[in-house]
């Protein structure tokens, strides 16, 4: 089996690598740094620098992947950015930084991903709970919310562009242990890791398009 794992420099990305290369399987990731990259060759994996905020970055993946086909695809690059609660306004820069990596970022590598999938291919969008509109009980980390609902939307269009080749889905990882989750959330990033890696397992074409808890339980949008 071939992976690839989007943004896999530290936390549930490199975790994923680190389990999957432990099970033998082929893994392509990508990392921003010189730091994140020799941290992926040290586990086995190909490593491609990547800069989601670049969109020459984002288009040129397609080249550096051409040939390639991938059975499992995690999409896992994101931040929280400014931690503010509804209706405190973010400025500007605080917008844009975490608009253009969990929304915008994601749109521009999908159209580098298409011609890499291979037929009954898993995709999966690390999202998050804090997403949902269902769920919704806090005005807290309005902007990351936002991103992420938004982020929704661009995984629940794409599992119907690739609808019949692919089954698409979004994640919430569960509250977990790294530098975003902080140390009192509820899980290790293997624990996390290994409940999405068991769900994307046993999916089928039936759960294109569906958001799940880590566990496989439907989450309203």
């Amino acid at each position: 089996m071939h992976v690839l794992v989007i943004g896999a420099s530290r936390g549930l990305g490199l975790e994923f690598v680190r389990q999957y290369r432990a099970d033998g399987h082929q893994v392509t990731a990508t990392a921003r740094d010189e730091k994140g990259l020799a941290a992926l060759r040290e586990l086995g994996a190909k490593a491609l620098q990547l800069e989601l905020l670049d969109p020459a970055a984002c288009a040129g993946l397609a080249w550096k992947l051409d040939g390639e086909r991938f059975d499992v695809l995690i999409l896992n690059a994101g931040v929280y950015g400014a931690d503010k609660a509804a209706p405190s306004p973010p400025t500007q820069g605080e917008f844009d930084l975490v608009m253009h990596t969990n929304v915008l970022g994601p749109m521009r590598v999908l159209p580098a991903l298409t011609d890499c999938l291979a037929q009954g291919a898993k995709l999966a969008l690390l999202s998050s709970r804090m997403g949902s509109i269902g769920l919704r009980t806090s005005p807290n980390g309005w902007l990351y919310r936002a991103s992420k609902a938004a982020a929704n939307s661009v995984l629940k269009d794409v599992s119907i562009a690739y609808g019949g080749r692919a089954t698409c889905v979004a994640f919430h990882p569960g509250w977990v242990k790294t530098d975003m989750g902080g140390s009192q959330a509820e899980l290790l990033p293997s624990e996390a890791v290994t409940a999405m890696r068991a769900t994307l397992k046993r999916l089928t074409m039936i759960d294109n398009g569906a958001f799940l808890n880590h566990d496989g339980e439907p989450l309203p949008w």
